[in-house]
């Protein structure tokens, strides 16, 4: 009994003890956070290391905690600084400066490149890093629109307006004639096989391109042409972050409109066509072919029923509208309608909204980011749209010392209207009413010239059809109405997208671990999309009207997913920092394809069981894989010598067995020679001078099919009730990679302490075993065989640089400039060939590829007005006594046949140089400002449409005001001709138009609220912004896009749009 008392008044007085020893290790700290600038900071986190306990700063900065431990360890974080960690070590008063945390610091930024990180001072390849916060001020549903501008040496085409619509990409030149020269994407680590539309720009953390063989080539098979690598955003800080950006806004049309003729000068051109037709083809006088041309206007342009019901004059008739005297329409003629097909299936004002909710933070283990989105973009054409929904969910937790796992998953639905026809066909708005004659109505009339109104009051359409009124009948588009096939036709699809990535790394993160810096990682992604689409013909007009309408159903699915395992060994060892990488991976792709098509449709009724007829059935697939081993050495000494080397061997199922495997190497070094001895005379104005070198060889088995090496069969063609089949391609065993050797070198520089920072880089980009057709006599029933044997060269030089050019407290001006040149020629084609042609352009030994080849005008004929072409073809007699086209001397001629024949070479799209201008302000520390510019100087682009619009084959389609110039009578000195209808002219230099440009890409404006407003509200941080984008396109032709794609060409597609939006954004 005595002992347990004395037992208990023992751990009594041991716990009393205890407690007064824990109270006087509790203490009361209190203190103040400030900036750099010496400003109190509003909402900076204080916290207790490793637990939940802490504190955030008032309004000037100070902060207190009571009871905590005398030697606990406090964190100071707040976003956009520098986290500090500082021992309380019994002070009862901390003052604390925080630092912003400058991302981009030219020697400490952390790049994300192939199969991990490197920092950009000892990075020996080409790369360029693009911040989210970049990306998020262009107003657009796919990124790739959005990096246009920020990275010398990337090409980017407009991509069109048709809402959520992508871009395309080429970095560093055309790569190839046959394979896809396009990037290779990879997202958080794993190539990436998903719609770029289905990932919302404000996940991105940072996006990073990798543009030669050091950067690159541990991508092996698709990493020829350049790697595109995002990453998207994770939890950090140390309390949960709620964010909200919203915005919305109108998008509009980009481009002006080509600058066509009004009503009076249509009328009058084709009169005057009319007569030039009858007065130099027939050889009438002036009066009989004035008399000729009156006559037949009215059925030129009227058509053959009534052709007065497209008279818009209803005050003359066809035949005595135009005073013959001037060739002019009657100054008292009045027009009963003037309706401009483009206004009307224009949106001027279209809809553009974003609205984005997020979720991000982190604990000591654990971080984690949850985000939705929903973007929504009409087109500014009408009854076209893009909504898009996305949620992401990044998380990851260093589970303990030795193992970190973790998980992101991307979901996203897609819903779109759009317009499904392209090019020349009459369904095709941007061919059939960008073009269209002034004269056409959109709506019907009667012949008084009065709109038809149907029973409800309603405007009807005018289709150019009898059938509308029994007397329209249109010389173009008839049963065509370019309005209504924007409502009458549909074509929407729905796509649904499923990402997710995974890993598990194994290595203790104690750094007196035996086996500290040796990391083994697991990776598992996977890319899933389904894509649906629905197409319909109206039955009732347009091209499918004779089969009672058209119904087409289509699904696409993919599914890929890359499976690696890394061993990485990272350690500094004195002055040495070595890092090795070894790897495997295997990737797996498959395609399916299913459609199915019928005619005579059920109207209101999107399926195909109403419909009664099938015109189409189809379906197959696509299986694809590869199979790698890589490895890569980093090494560097003393911070200033670095040197690297890489090797991967990759195996793909596009190759026969014996040809599968294919080996890509790298090496590379560089040399920081601003941390010599010698240089230190120069480290009070030079932070840092890089000079760097790499050589690798990288590979491209997208050769643009999945079977190259293969006999393929065409089983279309049955016989009978059997199915049937024919050889359609010759099987060739030894068909391989493509492969580039990729030369790289440049310098790299910090002046001034960051004020100044540049870079300087060229490139030899030489691609070998380009994928080609052989040629074959005709007798073996083939043209060609596949087979490697072209070659082709990119090189060119780069430059980009950034300058702090004020910064002072209240006023900060940051201006950057990018600009880069690129020769391509091809060097070599097949052994019994050197010369391609395509279309306006040819493919030929020593020349860039798609040089224009065309005819060469000399001017107009002042006698005759008709075209004048330099020749050097002629009608003689050749070395058998026959009559022939003979070669000569150059000469100048009207002949058309002899001018084809005679064809000069005329330059290509590629731009003599281009690049980028930028700045960025921030005045009184609130208000933001930015803006960004593109350039491009020479190039040429052949511009068809142009050409259709000053050569009109059909009456009809309108002619471009640079007609007015033209020649009229003998004597006139000009450079147009005289007008005709359906006058033969072949391709020439007339329609090859200087491509150089200057374009206004994005215009910012922001205010942050001060955070002492903010704070007794719980908001962390308050922007309100406006940015317009796309804003402005100066050229040489109003009309023409020069950004249209990399060949020269344009086509009669979706022009680009610019937005001008307002929004918020807040974080709690």
């Amino acid at each position: 009994m005595k002992n347990s008392i004395k037992r208990t008044i023992t751990a009594s007085l041991l716990a009393f003890f205890f407690a007064l020893v824990a109270n006087a290790q509790s203490i009361n700290v209190k203190g103040t956070v400030k900036d750099g600038g010496n400003n109190p900071l509003i909402g900076v986190g204080v916290f207790i290391e490793g637990t939940t306990v802490g504190t955030v700063t008032m309004e000037d900065g100070t902060w207190t905690l009571s009871g905590i431990p005398s030697d606990a360890v406090l964190t100071f974080s707040s976003i956009g600084y520098v986290t500090q960690k500082i021992n309380v070590a019994g002070k009862t008063v901390i003052d604390v400066t925080l630092q912003e945390d400058v991302i981009d610091d030219e020697l400490g930024e952390v790049m994300v490149v192939a199969y991990g990180t490197a920092k950009k001072s000892s990075f020996t390849g080409s790369a360029s890093v693009v911040k989210g916060d970049e990306l998020q001020k262009r107003v657009t549903g796919n990124i790739t629109k959005s990096i246009e501008g920020t990275v010398a040496g990337l090409q980017v085409t407009s991509g069109g307006g048709q809402p959520g619509e992508g871009a395309s990409i080429m970095i560093r030149g055309i790569g190839s004639i046959n394979a896809v020269s396009t990037p290779l994407y990879v997202v958080d680590g794993i190539p990436y096989d998903g719609s770029l539309s289905a990932i919302n720009p404000a996940d991105i953390e940072s996006l990073t391109v990798l543009k030669d063989a050091s950067a690159g080539a541990l991508y092996g098979a698709r990493g020829a042409n350049g790697v595109i690598v995002i990453t998207t955003k994770k939890g950090s800080g140390e309390r949960s972050v709620v964010s909200y950006k919203g915005s919305a806004g109108i998008a509009s049309r980009s481009l002006k409109r080509y600058d066509l003729v009004g009503m009076d000068d249509f009328i009058e051109l084709t009169y005057e066509s009319l007569r030039n037709s009858a007065q130099y083809s027939t050889g009438m006088d002036f009066e009989g072919a004035s008399a000729y041309a009156a006559a037949n206007l009215g059925q030129t342009i009227g058509g053959l029923k009534n052709n007065e019901y497209y008279n818009p004059y209803k005050n003359y008739t066809w035949s005595t509208l135009i005073d013959p005297a001037t060739g002019k329409v009657k100054d008292d003629a009045t027009a009963a309608w003037n309706e401009n097909w483009m206004d009307e299936i224009s949106d001027n004002a279209a809809l553009r909204t974003e609205h984005i909710f997020s979720v991000n933070g982190a604990t000591e283990k654990i971080n984690y980011l949850i985000s939705m989105g929903y973007y929504k973009e009409n087109g500014i054409l009408q009854n076209t749209d893009f909504n898009r929904y996305t949620g992401r969910v990044n998380v990851d937790s260093q589970a303990n010392s030795w193992m970190k796992v973790g998980m992101s998953a991307n979901y996203s639905h897609t819903k779109a209207d759009y317009q499904n026809f392209s090019g020349s066909t009459t369904s095709n708005v941007w061919y059939t009413a960008q073009f269209m004659a002034p004269v056409y109505p959109v709506y019907l009339k009667d012949m008084e010239g009065n709109n038809v109104l149907d029973e409800a009051g309603n405007l009807q359409y005018e289709y150019g059809d009898e059938d509308d009124n029994g007397y329209a009948n249109r010389p173009t588009a008839q049963g065509f109405n370019s309005r209504a096939e924007l409502y009458n036709n549909k074509a929407y699809y729905y796509r649904n997208s499923l990402s997710a990535r995974s890993y598990i790394t194994l290595g203790t993160t104690k750094k007196d671990a035996l086996l500290y810096g040796l990391r083994l990682t697991a990776n598992l992604g996977t890319d899933f999309n389904d894509y649906q689409r629905t197409v319909t013909n109206d039955k009732y007009h347009g091209n499918a009207a004779d089969q009672g309408g058209r119904l087409s159903k289509t699904n696409t699915r993919t599914l890929s997913y890359t499976f690696n395992q890394i061993l990485n060994y990272d350690r500094t060892f004195s002055d040495h920092d070595i890092k090795v990488l070894l790897g495997h991976e295997y990737y797996r792709y498959r395609f399916n394809y299913a459609m199915g098509e019928k005619t005579g449709i059920m109207d209101g009724i999107d399926e195909l069981d109403p419909a009664v007829t099938t015109s189409g059935n189809s379906s197959y697939s696509n299986n694809y894989g590869i199979e790698s081993w890589f490895t890569r050495l980093n090494y560097g000494f003393r911070n200033r010598y670095y040197f690297d080397a890489s090797w991967r061997t990759d195996g793909s199922s596009r190759f026969y067995r014996t040809d599968r495997w294919g080996n890509f190497w790298s090496v590379g070094a560089s040399w920081r020679m601003s941390q010599e001895k010698f240089m230190e005379q120069f480290s009070s104005w030079l932070s840092n001078l890089t000079v760097k070198a790499s050589y690798g060889v990288q590979g491209n088995d997208n050769l643009g099919t999945y079977y190259a090496w293969q006999g393929l069969y065409d089983y279309t063609w049955a016989n009978g009730t059997e199915a049937g089949a024919f050889a359609s391609k010759l099987e060739n065993k030894a068909i391989t990679w493509e492969k580039n050797g990729n030369l790289n070198a440049g310098i790299e520089a910090s002046l001034f302490g960051g004020k100044v920072t540049f870079t300087a880089e060229y490139y030899n980009r030489n691609t070998r075993d380009m994928l080609l057709e052989n040629p074959l006599a005709i007798s073996t029933g083939f043209t060609g065989y596949d087979a490697n044997v072209g070659s082709m060269r990119n090189q060119g030089f780069e430059f980009s640089g950034r300058v702090n050019i004020i910064d002072r407290p209240n006023f900060r001006w940051d201006a950057n400039a990018m600009a880069s040149l690129n020769r391509n020629k091809v060097t070599s084609l097949t052994a019994s060939q050197d010369f391609i042609s395509a279309g306006a352009s040819v493919i030929e030994v020593g020349r860039p590829i798609y040089t224009f080849y065309l005819s060469k005008t000399a001017g107009v004929d002042p006698a005759t007005g008709k075209r004048l072409y330099y020749a050097y073809w002629k009608r003689g007699v050749d070395e058998n006594g026959a009559i022939s086209n003979v070669k000569c001397d150059e000469y100048v001629t009207d002949n058309v046949s002899l001018a084809s024949l005679s064809k000069y070479y005329m330059g290509s799209r590629e731009p003599v140089v281009s690049g980028s201008l930028g700045s960025s302000f921030v005045i009184f520390k609130n208000i933001d400002l930015s803006f960004l510019t593109t350039w491009s100087i020479g190039g040429k682009v052949y511009d068809g449409l142009y050409s259709g619009t000053m050569n009109v084959q059909y009456a009809g389609n309108n002619w471009h005001k640079n007609v007015l110039r033209r020649w009229q009578k003998p004597g006139d000195v000009t450079d147009v001709p005289m007008v005709e209808i359906g006058g033969s002219a072949p391709a020439n230099d007339t329609a090859l138009i200087n491509a150089s440009y200057f374009a206004i890409k994005n215009i910012t404006l922001g205010y942050t609220f001060p955070k002492k407003w903010l704070s007794k509200l719980d908001i962390s941080s308050l922007r309100l912004f406006a940015t317009a984008d796309n804003i402005a396109m100066f050229n040489h032709l109003d009309g023409m896009d020069p950004q249209y794609n990399f060949t020269g060409s344009v086509s009669y597609s979706y022009t680009p749009s610019r937005a001008i939006v307002a929004g918020i954004d807040i974080q709690f």
